[in-house]
């Protein structure tokens, strides 16, 4: 067990600071009142992370997989799922189909091509992150349901290696999460949802993110720069001043909550039949704790019992797994953070925060997606200078094969130039955090599809809902070691 934590870089939190920041040098810290509303049963309380963990979530998977392996699990690798292929009575699904490999950029079959397979199988457990492409695909095919619209955050994030005597400063056990600027700024404004994280993560390093509600307003925000910003306040400064950025990344964050899980209408499961869908694609994050990596694990557990329980009437499985997450904590903490969300976007951070304490008194709000959230309004922060995505994609040691066919695609290149530019500018030059786009001779193109992160933002953020993301080629994207 002792080896298996070190392995994962495991450290049990013993100083948990929740603070606001009050412009670049103020900050006040908010754990009285979050330690009041944890005594007195209310949802802010879960904010409390003392006594949880910090962990390397590449370094856990890793972990997981030798155990796998080791219990005769074949693990394949380089092969990117692209659908899930029904029954002919499109009653059930029968398999997963692959992507094709080994095309050029104009859809050439080049010498190494391997045509699309279909594997074929009895269970499907569709765990592929937040806003998954066969998830997604799937959820409209069986007709699942959502009673609101799933809302998202964008995270990047980086890890810095420090002074020894800044790391002992910081500490081993420690985790910071930080409200305000340079998101939030009552009254005057801006008026983003999200905040500043920085936590311990051994070997002189620590880990310094920015997270920022995707619903924002301001046409030219970029998470990356409000990042900057966070990292030039004077409580985080003292502690990263000089270091070395050692890998980055991003990812986005399904904040939905529990009206946005996909369920099927007529049994109400997580799934449909014999697919059943976890973890941050089926949206379980508990945004008053701040987490859904908990989740996902309790979700996967769910999921093994009922595909053991149902290998006799796979058509079952889905129903089986979800009166299994009613028993583990998954759902009662999906409950009890329910409104928090909706509740925010619709009031703003200053009355919505306070307001969500109400719970259940609260009506629910089905709030608009988050593209159609965007104005002509700019954010104030912005950084004078162009961040660095070149220095950030290098660290997030993203890889693709150069010839493939871009996976970032475009609908309608006259969307962009005649009514995305003038009315907005573009955004998806300014906010993707890989400098996929860019405007080349007049016209928008993803011109660096090599760099994707993965992340999805452009798809979710795009104000004319005009871009999407396609799988590529298996074994692309960033090859985190230690994030």
């Amino acid at each position: 067990e002792a080896i298996a934590w070190h392995l994962m870089a495991a450290a049990k939190i013993t100083k948990d600071q929740v603070l606001m920041f009050l412009g670049q040098k103020i900050f006040v810290s908010m754990m009285p009142p979050i330690k009041l509303a944890k005594l007195l049963r209310l949802g802010f309380g879960q904010m409390v992370h003392q006594g949880d963990y910090i962990v390397s979530i590449s370094k856990l998977t890793k972990w997981l997989e030798t155990i796998a392996k080791n219990l005769g699990v074949a693990v394949l690798y380089g092969l990117a799922a692209e659908d899930i292929v029904l029954t002919p009575d499109n009653q059930k699904a029968a398999g997963v189909q692959l992507s094709e490999q080994g095309l050029d950029q104009q859809q050439k079959p080049q010498p190494n091509y391997t045509p699309a397979e279909i594997v074929n199988a009895d269970f499907i457990l569709l765990a592929e992150g937040c806003d998954g492409l066969v998830t997604e695909q799937f959820v409209r095919k069986a007709n699942l349901q959502r009673q609101a619209n799933p809302l998202f955050s964008v995270g990047v994030k980086e890890l810095i290696e420090v002074s020894p005597e800044q790391y002992e400063n910081f500490g081993d056990t420690r985790v910071v999460h930080a409200m305000g600027f340079p998101l939030w700024t009552p009254l005057i404004g801006p008026g983003l949802f999200g905040g500043g994280i920085m936590y311990a993560f051994g070997n002189n390093q620590i880990a310094v993110g920015m997270i920022a509600g995707t619903d924002w307003k301001y046409r030219d925000f970029n998470v990356q720069d409000a990042l900057v910003r966070f990292k030039e306040h004077r409580f985080v400064n003292k502690f990263i001043e000089g270091g070395t950025v050692v890998e980055a990344g991003a990812k986005m964050i399904p904040e939905g909550g529990f009206y946005a899980i996909p369920r099927d209408p007529t049994t109400n499961a997580v799934g449909k039949q014999n697919v059943l869908i976890l973890g941050d694609s089926a949206g379980f994050v508990n945004m008053l704790k701040i987490k859904g990596l908990h989740n996902g694990i309790y979700s996967g557990i769910a999921a093994a019992q009922a595909v053991a329980e149902a290998l006799d009437r796979p058509d079952q499985a889905a129903e089986l797994y979800t009166r299994r997450l009613e028993e583990t904590p998954v759902i009662k903490e999906m409950r009890s953070a329910r409104k928090f969300r909706q509740t925010v976007a619709k009031f703003g951070n200053t009355a919505g925060m306070p307001l969500s304490t109400l719970g259940g008194l609260l009506p629910r709000f089905n709030i608009e997606k988050d593209y159609q959230a965007m104005t002509q309004a700019q954010y104030r922060h912005k950084c004078p200078a162009p961040y660095d995505k070149d220095s950030f994609i290098a660290m997030a040691n993203v890889e693709h094969r150069e010839e493939q066919p871009s996976h970032c695609h475009i609908g309608d290149t006259d969307i962009c130039e005649n009514l995305c530019r003038p009315r907005y500018g573009m955004p998806c030059i300014t906010f993707c955090p890989a400098g996929v786009y860019e405007e080349i001779q007049g016209r928008l193109k993803a011109a660096n599809p090599s760099n994707c992160l993965h992340c999805k933002t452009c798809q979710n953020k795009c104000p004319f809902d005009n871009l999407r993301w396609h799988v590529p080629e298996g074994s692309g994207g960033p090859q985190y070691a230690n994030m």
